[in-house]
């Protein structure tokens, strides 16, 4: 069993930055690609970003493109999201998620191996 929990969340001015880390447990995930999504109140759960297993390829969904970066650091089982330039609309909570799949494929939430509970970003104006 995998274990994944966020940390990192809180609140922020519009224009800040704030970073979220997940960390894994239960084994390694060394060989899972790794992402975030956030989902807003009354929305769909949406992708953010996602980093492959060795860190060499990372992709971003278009709204947070050049504000937000995506890192891991498998000796520590940890996946990192660096966001920069919050905007109200990044007021969300923030979920790690990890899959056995190609990196390509991790903006797709369904069927996703493990889920972390989600940590609540809030960006005020």
């Amino acid at each position: 069993q995998v274990e994944l929990a966020e940390s990192g969340g809180g609140s922020v001015q519009a224009g800040g930055s704030l970073g979220l880390s997940c960390v894994a447990s239960g084994r390694t995930l060394s060989r899972y690609a790794m992402g975030w999504f956030h989902q807003a109140p009354g929305k769909e759960r949406e992708f953010v970003a996602a980093i492959s297993w060795s860190g060499s390829s990372a992709y971003y969904g278009d709204s947070v493109k050049g504000r937000f970066s995506i890192s891991r650091d498998n000796a520590r089982n940890t996946v990192y999201l660096q966001m920069n330039s919050l905007k109200g609309e990044d007021t969300a909570v923030y979920y790690c998620a990890a899959g056995e799949r190609s990196v390509q494929s991790m903006h797709v939430a369904y069927g996703m191996d493990y889920w972390g509970k989600g940590t609540l970003v809030t960006v005020s104006s």
